[in-house]
């Protein structure tokens, strides 16, 4: 690696257009894997909130920030469980992208996800950048230890909080046995990323069928994920017919979980299910059929 961290970030995924790469075949020929991520983080009202839903009064910070904290905290208590019925009612899984110390927090609602067999991903031990964590190596671990210690087995995927890293993150996740991550939004399929240790291999994420980014930072209306993510599905559908594609679907308690939003995923979930040729999976299922299609020579 070079010390121009630009040049070490584009040398980690060498570019490689779509139609240029070996051909992948999803089972049955299908077009499109979808994957859904349910974010459960662990805001501390002590803290400055991570997101905002309303301004400070007259412009002045305030701590504890008792609305933006309780705005979190109602999605823990109430949205959350909307999520398990409607993923649970279609027959779906989610990956569980998780802080390690939310285990503790949100312990019922944890133990909800991995009762109905969702796949544990680490989302750092608290809710806070990876560039501003004091010490990245001990997080990780101890973002592992919890979700091993809860579940019984190590999580094999990573989303860093807010998507951050630093140049060195991929290199300690690699280290700590992490074998997929959703930091890197940059493609349609898996692709790896070269680390210290070997490769990772980068599970497609989006920043676009997000409902951070559309709901909390661009204020879209409630029924945005359903007109983007049905436009969205539908040209991956499209455009799998030749190659086949990811979609991630990431959410958040607080913000798709609330009543005037909930039933515009659930409309979602039923469009995609209305078409043949998609399979709907885990970041980890995806993950083992990336690999058993590049095991072997082209």
């Amino acid at each position: 690696m070079t010390n121009d961290v630009g040049a070490s970030i584009r040398a980690r995924v060498p570019y490689e257009p779509i139609h240029k790469r070996r051909a992948l075949r999803l089972p049955g020929d299908a077009r499109v894997a979808v994957w859904t991520i349910v974010n459960v983080e662990n805001w501390s009202p002590q803290a400055a909130m991570p997101r905002a839903v309303l301004p400070p009064p007259m412009g002045q910070p305030l701590l504890p920030d008792v609305p933006n904290w309780a705005w979190h905290e109602y999605g823990m208590r109430v949205g959350f469980w909307r999520f398990v019925e409607a993923l649970g009612s279609r027959g779906l899984k989610a990956s569980f992208a998780v802080n390690g110390t939310a285990c503790e927090v949100y312990r019922d609602a944890c133990a909800a996800a991995r009762d109905a067999g969702w796949d544990f991903m680490g989302h750092g031990f608290v809710q806070k950048p990876m560039n501003k964590v004091e010490d990245q190596r001990a997080a990780i671990a101890d973002t592992i230890k919890a979700i091993s210690d809860f579940t019984g087995r190590p999580p094999r995927g990573w989303e860093s909080p807010g998507l951050t890293e630093t140049d060195e993150t991929v290199d300690l996740l690699a280290e700590a046995g992490i074998e997929y991550v959703a930091d890197w939004v940059l493609d349609e399929q898996p692709v790896p990323i070269r680390t210290r240790t070997g490769s990772l291999v980068s599970i497609p994420y989006t920043v676009e069928i997000n409902d951070v980014v559309m709901s909390a930072v661009q204020q879209q209306p409630s029924d945005e994920i359903l007109r983007r993510g049905r436009d969205h599905f539908d040209r991956l559908y499209q455009d799998g017919a030749t190659a086949p594609r990811v979609m991630a679907i990431s959410i958040h308690p607080y913000l798709t979980g609330v009543p005037h939003r909930i039933k515009y995923l659930e409309a979602l979930y039923d469009h995609i299910l209305g078409h043949d040729g998609v399979v709907m999976w885990t970041g980890a299922e995806i993950l083992d059929w990336y690999r058993s299609q590049t095991a072997t020579p082209a």
